[in-house]
């Protein structure tokens, strides 16, 4: 009879060797993806020395640097999309905005944690939509025609930094953050190696991402940010970052189409981005980028 203090070490060690098995699957092929994009589309790329280890970051092209052909190819995937969201029912009017009204008072708490439940219960319904949706935009390995910011914009550009220390927004050693100068309520959607989209609904990802500042559910600031970052080690392979019009905010003189700009900080280097969304237009997969071990041999 076997004894069942030595049974149950044995089943604990044979699940902990699947875990890590598991875990070594998983990274060797993220490490091969990553890869396997460098060589296909990769735009740019560089080492640099992080904990003693090097890091290759991969920038991935936006859709402009392609050929014709190619940038018609997106542009027929961008139009499925948009009909993806269309038919999927993410297009929806709000009507608790009264268009034109200027006058209303600041929200208060009350309207913020009201509004809060709104999405809430709106998310009950469309949850497993928006799921699908993203999971349409997470097949796009292309920006969206997204332009790098120069010196000039960010002259002119307030600094994402100071929005970050007024909200309490944190910094790490991956941080991509999103900012717009009105009070529409746009999302950051960041698509994970892991597999986890980190979003207003998952704040926390089991890999250690956190979104924590979220944005404009109520109109209250025309100078918005929203925050994911890593404070710890931020795993290997290809995070990508979308941008998802969720409301337009019509009460306080808000367009339908909202200018905004992306900030990537990895390791220490920053990129940031400018771009614009149309309110009812698809998520816009803004860019995308890879770390991986550049002493790595596949």
């Amino acid at each position: 009879m076997v004894d069942p203090i030595t049974l149950g070490m044995s089943l604990g060690l044979g699940m902990g060797g699947v875990y890590l098995l598991r875990q070594y699957w998983q990274q060797r092929a993220n490490r091969l993806r990553t890869l396997a994009l460098l060589e296909k589309y990769s735009s740019s790329s560089r080492i640099g020395l992080h904990q003693g280890r090097m890091r290759l970051l991969v920038s991935m092209p936006q859709v402009g640097d392609l050929p014709l052909a190619e940038q018609q190819a997106w542009r027929e995937r961008e139009s499925r999309r948009d009909r993806n969201h269309l038919e999927l029912g993410l297009v929806h009017e709000h009507q608790d905005d009264a268009p034109g009204d200027d006058d209303a008072p600041e929200p208060t708490e009350d309207h913020r944690l009201t509004e809060l439940e709104a999405r809430s219960q709106w998310m009950e319904t469309h949850e497993p939509p928006l799921e699908q949706h993203a999971a349409v935009v997470a097949e796009e390995h292309i920006g969206s025609g997204i332009v790098m910011a120069t010196a000039e914009d960010e002259e002119h550009e307030v600094d994402i930094e100071e929005r970050l220390e007024r909200e309490g927004g944190a910094s790490g050693n991956v941080q991509i953050s999103l900012a717009w100068d009105d009070y529409n309520d746009l999302d950051l959607h960041l698509f994970c190696p892991s597999g986890e989209r980190i979003y207003f609904n998952n704040k926390k990802s089991e890999c250690g991402g956190i979104l924590d500042v979220d944005m404009n559910v109520r109109p209250v600031s025309n100078t918005p940010v929203e925050n994911v970052v890593w404070k710890g080690e931020a795993p290997l392979g290809t995070y990508k970052v979308g941008v998802h019009f969720y409301k337009h905010h019509r009460k306080r003189r808000t367009k339908r189409t909202c200018k905004f700009r992306i900030r990537v900080v990895t390791h220490g280097e920053s990129r940031e981005y400018l771009g614009k969304i149309t309110y009812g237009q698809a998520m816009q997969m803004v860019t995308s980028f890879s770390l991986a071990d550049a002493t790595h041999k596949a």
